[in-house]
């Protein structure tokens, strides 16, 4: 930090009042905080285990009325555009 940055942030901090002061303080320990500790990762599952349990929930019937060319015509299921001829 340099010093003019530094002794523009102390003249600031030192003109607040006292408790004005302790939330300042307050503030920048949360940020640090923050900043120096990983989220907690309890009970986290990769997404493909996810996806694969949900899917496994899905009947078989459900699976087959999905589209075969939807990745090639994702446009037309997604947004009613005319589906493209193949070239």
């Amino acid at each position: 930090m340099s010093a003019n940055l530094e002794k523009a942030i102390l003249e600031k901090i030192q003109a607040l009042p006292d408790n004005k002061q302790q939330e300042v303080l307050a503030l920048i320990d949360e940020m640090l905080n923050k900043n120096l500790e990983p989220p907690p990762r309890e009970n986290v599952r990769p997404i493909w285990e996810i996806i694969t349990e949900l899917s496994a929930q899905v009947p078989m019937e459900e699976w087959e009325k999905l589209p075969r060319d939807g990745a090639e015509q994702h446009d037309h299921y997604l947004y009613g555009s005319p589906k493209r001829t193949n070239r």
